[in-house]
């Protein structure tokens, strides 16, 4: 969960992002209007009750991604080369030349090789008011990649170009520290952490076009290279709302995966210099949670540094693996997404859904996913807590329709499974905007989720994935 002291990026943005992919992401003009204050007893002034749907569907949310091989030969390579087979992906070739980086978390200044891939120009269907960048690579130690988003506005001037991240998977002496980049912005828009957003929405401004640029980084007279293998990115428009139309469930039967259980809660205290410690590891505690449910799992050499006295050591090499050093913590949606494809043959994807109808077919062929909420306590019954921003797994659906989630913020392991009432779960997690303990207006997710899936997905998997716009 976020901590109640830091004022993380997710309070600031006016509305939640997420990504759709190339099937856009729907929702309604009646739901976009929604004006009404919540209650204590429910998420529209009586638990368990609907909001209307609306009679017009509009786009709200598009995602486009690189990962075939001919996505890679239709880019701008200038040092690198798009290697085939069964994952395709770039590396390094013949570097460009080599540039200076001071890490502002350590302060050591050293000379890396470079090489750039830049993506062709997208035209959003979907004009957007934030965007977000995800990616799946490999960086070897002594490697790593700088992710970079670039656009026209709808008034036709261009955008800077942003740095969306600054990744290594790992952090030891030969890397950098993974990290996000603050103070980035024109005098239309601006980055916080992960996110793109536009400053006024209200002005009718909008990004209309955007490319991405990689850079991938090397030690100086080696042969190491980065691979990456997948890059995507999203351009939103979510309007503003408080309720959204309550969804018809659609597993008759309901369905129920077989996922671990881990409690962030028992590793409080442990390794405070991420994130200080377990009380905020919901989304690496989540993450490792799918990861495991795919079947992949951190080396012994991977672990050998974390206490052997502590039990599931693998959160805290989540924690570790997630973490931004400069928003200092482990919320950092896409480097989550970008931990849980460094394990074999996994994705990583940021995204969002328009409904709980999307999830429910997504746990129908096997893909469970991560999902980002904010609630008051008294909005959804039997978590126990509130919260102004939290990550839990949603492993199944009941025969009525409500919602299995392993909530990593429980006393123990074995108190993760949770059911959480459908209505109220579909409402805080959807809505943009909420009221808080001191009933001021803050925002609310959108439906953002993170979905990890095979690198070579069941014929019914691509089917849903597809579907829901992921290719």
């Amino acid at each position: 969960m976020t901590r109640s002291g830091s004022t993380p990026r997710r309070s600031v943005l006016a509305a939640a992002l997420g990504v759709a992919g190339a099937a856009a992401v729907t929702t309604t003009a009646a739901a976009a209007a929604g004006t009404t204050r919540p209650s204590a007893t429910g998420t529209s002034g009586a638990p368990g009750a609907a909001a209307p749907a609306g009679p017009k569907a509009e786009r709200i949310a598009e995602y486009h991604g690189w990962t075939s091989h001919a996505d890679w030969l239709a880019g701008a390579a200038k040092g690198v080369r798009a290697e085939a087979g069964a994952r395709p992906g770039i590396v390094i070739s013949r570097p460009l030349g080599s540039v200076d980086y001071t890490d502002p978390h350590t302060g050591t200044k050293a000379a890396w090789e470079y090489a750039t891939w830049t993506s062709p120009v997208r035209t959003l269907s979907v004009p957007a008011t934030e965007a977000i960048v995800s990616w799946n690579a490999r960086t070897p130690a002594g490697t790593w990649i700088q992710i970079e988003l670039k656009g026209t506005y709808t008034d036709g001037s261009a955008t800077p170009w942003y740095v969306m991240g600054r990744w290594a998977s790992d952090d030891g002496a030969s890397s950098i520290r993974r990290t996000s980049v603050d103070d980035q912005s024109d005098d239309k828009s601006s980055v916080w952490t992960d996110t793109f957003s536009i400053d006024d929405p209200a002005s009718g401004l909008r990004l209309a076009t955007y490319q991405v640029r990689l850079t991938l980084h090397r030690k100086p007279g080696t042969t190491l290279t980065p691979t990456v293998w997948r890059v995507g990115a999203m351009g939103s428009d979510v309007p503003d709302r408080f309720e959204v139309p309550a969804s018809t469930p659609s597993l008759p039967k309901g369905r129920e995966l077989v996922v671990p259980r881990y409690s962030q809660e028992i590793h409080k205290g442990q390794y405070p210099e991420y994130d200080n410690g377990g009380e905020a590891w919901c989304s690496p505690t989540s993450s490792q949670m799918i990861i495991e449910y795919w079947g992949r799992k951190p080396s012994a050499k991977d672990l050998a540094w974390v206490n052997p006295d502590y039990a599931d050591p693998q959160v805290c090499h989540a924690a570790r693996s997630t973490f931004d050093y400069q928003y200092e913590g482990c919320g950092n949606w896409p480097f989550n997404a970008a931990y849980a494809a460094t394990y074999r043959d996994l994705q990583g994807v940021v995204t969002r859904l328009g409904s709980l109808t999307d999830a429910e077919k997504l746990i129908e062929v096997g893909i469970p996913l991560i999902t980002s909420q904010s609630f008051l306590k008294t909005e959804l019954d039997g978590a126990g807590y509130g919260t102004s921003g939290h990550l839990m797994t949603v492993i199944g659906f009941t025969a009525d329709g409500d919602v299995i989630a392993n909530d990593p913020a429980s006393a123990s392991n074995e108190a993760v499974r949770h059911i959480y009432k459908r209505r109220q779960w579909e409402n805080i997690w959807l809505r943009t905007k909420r009221y808080n303990a001191d009933g001021k207006v803050v925002s609310g997710t959108g439906g953002v989720c993170y979905l990890y899936f095979p690198a070579e997905p069941t014929a019914a998997q691509r089917r849903v994935l597809k579907a829901l716009g992921i290719r």
